[in-house]
């Protein structure tokens, strides 16, 4: 198993190739471990995919930053390859806090990379006001520098998902967080090509897509790379299409007491094999 500084210099150098960065989103051990299989070359947990596993709802505050860097730590037993995780808004408004957030990740959880949002999680004012976010982002960057491994921080700006579409603001945050530190950009939400090459281009440090969205275009990674992308997510897509599959077999038994579903899944052999 490589140590961790090793899986730190790995996960930079993987943001730094010719190709973007596809990270793949585990909720749990068992996914990490079949996602290592397949052949992705870094992780990052999934807060919703979290959320749902412990059956509470996404973006509501109801995991904890215990709860989660529990849930981080078995994603890095499980697996040899470099793991990030999504750690929500640092779990407090303060920026003491996002920056606790980050030495935890590192020296309790295993991690190499995490991510810090602008949201609030207050319904009624959705994103942190931007001098107090770009604080937060500077707080929690500190911390990162001060480990003994490069450990890659990601600044999210949150307003396509709080019903806040604002292209320039949200650029005019991505810039700030850059310029506090951050080692790479996150606006989830972000769909149109053109959005998404303005936001490239507005920046120097690699830009995260989230993919995976449904509704949204369905971009290659040839389209994305082509439009500056560097890293490529999928957040809870995969854990929303397992969930799909079992509410859909779930359903069939339920409501018409029949059983074809089985013809679509994996032999127990074959997932067990996964779990080599």
């Amino acid at each position: 198993m490589p140590t961790q500084a090793e899986k730190a210099a790995t996960f930079q150098a993987l943001h730094q190739g010719s190709e973007p960065l596809v990270i793949a989103n585990p909720w749990d051990a068992g996914t990490a471990r079949i996602l290592t299989g397949l052949g992705f070359s870094a992780l990052s947990s999934t807060s919703a995919g979290l959320a749902f596993a412990l059956g509470r709802r996404d973006a509501t505050a109801s995991v904890s930053r215990d709860e989660a860097l529990a849930n981080a730590r078995s994603i890095v037993d499980a697996t040899p390859l470099p793991v990030a995780a999504d750690l929500e808004n640092g779990y407090d408004p303060t920026p003491e806090t996002a920056a606790e957030t980050i030495r935890l990740a590192a020296e309790t959880a295993g991690l190499v990379g995490g991510s810090i949002e602008d949201a609030s999680g207050d319904p009624a004012h959705p994103i942190y006001d931007f001098q107090h976010s770009v604080e937060r982002i500077a707080a929690a960057v500190a911390v990162a520098r001060s480990l003994p491994f490069p450990f890659m921080l990601v600044a999210r700006s949150e307003n396509y998902l709080h019903g806040h579409p604002n292209l320039d603001d949200t650029i005019r945050r991505l810039q700030a967080y850059e310029a506090a530190g951050a080692d790479v950009l996150y606006a989830p939400g972000i769909t149109r090509p053109d959005d998404i090459r303005t936001v490239c281009a507005s920046v120097s440090k690699p830009v995260n897509v989230l993919m995976g969205l449904k509704g949204a275009p369905p971009l290659s990674v040839k389209e994305l790379a082509a439009l500056g992308v560097r890293r490529i997510s999928i957040g809870s897509g995969f854990c929303r299409a397992a969930l799909t599959a079992f509410l859909h077999a779930a359903r069939e038994v339920k409501d018409h007491g029949t059983f074809t579903f089985a013809e679509n899944t994996l032999y127990m052999s074959e997932l067990t094999n996964l779990f080599k």
